[in-house]
């Protein structure tokens, strides 16, 4: 069995079930520059401009630029930067399948020895578009100089690139660019513009490119939402590769349903000619309303089933579902707490719709999506995905959503570190240990060594970078938190879940 690579296209093509671009694909301009090389991007924003360019719409290609030192870029080399989408689910109650070949990416650049060109491509007029997805810890004002080869931080990039286009141009307001973060944070677009803007000013550069920045280049808030696994495991790719008759190292999966919704007006859309191609991206002035079911709904449960989920030994999300008293949980969290209290107007059949279809795609048997993927950066993710809705249910109804609070009780005990190595955190589930993939991993491995659990509790809760408020301020979470603790530490998390169904579930069958 051959490898991926641009040769063996024309053999492919002859196959119905793949789908491929025609030769002329390799022969269009670079129009995008892409931050970030993982699978998300991959199956979400370079999807829809791999179809426009099959479609003969867009008509261009992407440069990706590798920001951290982690692997390398020599499997896209290997394949032409070539890649394959096998996206699976289900669709009005039928399976839809799909096998794509995606050849929108043109180069892969890395940010630390290949900067130079990163740099040369400011200066194509055919770029108009700049892409990131860097995690919710990539969009932050840190300490950066443009000059450094390369800048720090993500923004830092970004600025000494817009730099260097200006400077190419002459401040012409033609060659501005509209730049669209999809990091999964509140206005990204709005936010990562402030920080570039601030950088700008402590890097001493012209009023002039400033203005240029502001009255020239669009920075959009965007949403997106597609469960993508990325690559799956051995023995899932070899079954896919013996299904399409070749290997390929840069496979992922993902589900069918597929978003990403960009906030702007119709100049927004004019500048991107992508958009018609698919009813999966939407350009609209306003697009809160979607942010918040996504965040609240789907993020905002696998955030707070994450802890819980590794702790009863689930893998992966469908694994998981699986299970009657975690779906049972999933279910009443989203559709008993969550939708209700969701820090946005939604008309409730909406919420509670989506929260439906939202457990119809956790259930994917297709989509093997690792708890241990969704579970890195926990804490950042419960302050953005979660504490907006706990505060927002404990404000509405006068006292505490219970799930919600067991969650966080699970998230917790997850993060509990019993071992240090290096710069590394472990914590340990049934004898073996675990990485604990988090900035904030020796903050509570600190808080851990305390001998009092309420002392303990009580600290954790107090850390408002963590929760962005005082939790013990918030009427009962303490003394809940502590209680649930107790009880996954005596009866073991199993236990403690069929507690709480058990519990909330007679509540909820009374008139």
């Amino acid at each position: 069995m051959g490898h991926l690579f641009r040769e063996n296209l024309r053999q492919l093509r002859n196959q119905s079930d793949v789908v491929v671009a025609d030769d002329s694909v390799f022969q269009l301009p670079e129009k995008v520059l892409q931050f970030g090389t993982g699978a998300f991007l991959r199956g979400l924003a370079d999807y829809f401009i791999d179809k426009a360019n099959r479609q003969g719409v867009f008509n261009g290609r992407i440069v990706v630029v590798k920001s951290t030192d982690q692997g390398d870029t020599k499997a896209f080399e290997r394949q032409d930067n070539l890649y394959t989408i096998c996206s699976r689910g289900i669709q009005d109650g039928e399976l839809k399948e799909e096998n794509i070949i995606s050849s929108a990416i043109s180069r892969v650049l890395s940010a630390k020895t290949q900067w130079s060109l990163v740099l040369d491509l400011a200066k194509n007029p055919a770029v108009g578009l700049v892409i990131s997805n860097t995690t919710e810890n990539g969009i932050q004002l840190v300490q950066d100089d443009i000059y450094q080869w390369p800048p720090v931080s993500f923004p830092g990039k970004l600025l000494a690139f817009l730099y260097a286009r200006y400077v190419a141009f002459g401040g012409n307001p033609d060659f501005g660019v509209v730049i669209i973060p999809t990091e999964l944070i509140a206005e990204n677009g709005k936010k990562l513009e402030s920080i570039v803007l601030e950088l700008a000013h402590r890097n001493g550069l012209e009023g002039a490119f400033i203005d240029w920045i502001e009255q020239c280049n669009f920075f959009c808030n965007s949403l997106v939402d597609r469960i993508v696994p990325g690559k799956p495991e051995d023995a899932r790719l070899k079954e896919l590769e013996e299904a399409l008759g070749y290997q390929d190292e840069l496979l992922i999966t993902t589900e069918h349903y597929h978003l990403w919704a960009i906030e702007g007006d119709e100049r927004i859309r004019k500048k991107i000619p992508f958009y018609g191609i698919d009813e999966g991206l939407i350009i609209e002035p306003d697009i809160e309303q979607y942010r918040e079911l996504k965040l609240r709904l789907l993020n905002g449960a696998h955030t707070l089933g994450g802890g819980l989920a590794h702790l009863c030994g689930f893998k992966t999300v469908v694994e998981a579902m699986n299970d009657p008293f975690f779906s049972a949980y999933i279910t009443h969290l989203m559709e008993s707490e969550i939708a209700g209290a969701i820090p946005y107007a939604v008309r409730p059949d909406v919420a509670l719709a989506f929260s439906r279809q939202v457990a119809d795609r956790f259930r994917n048997p297709h989509i093997l999506h690792k708890w241990f993927n969704i579970n890195q950066n926990f804490s950042a993710k419960i302050l953005s995905r979660v504490i907006p809705t706990y505060l927002n249910y404990e404000a509405k109804n006068g006292y505490l959503p219970e799930y919600m609070t067991f969650g966080l009780a699970a998230f917790l005990y997850f993060m509990k570190a019993v071992k240090k190595e290096g710069d590394q955190y472990f914590g340990r589930l049934d004898g073996s240990l675990y990485p604990i993939q988090d900035p904030r991993a020796p903050f509570f491995y600190q808080k851990w060594q305390m001998a009092s659990l309420p002392d303990m509790v009580q600290a954790i809760l107090k850390d408002q970078s963590i929760w962005g408020r005082d939790l013990n301020k918030v009427p009962d979470a303490h003394a809940s938190i502590v209680r649930y603790l107790q009880s996954i530490s005596q009866h073991g998390i199993k236990e403690t879940l069929k507690t709480l169904l058990e519990r909330t579930e007679y509540a909820f069958s009374q008139p």
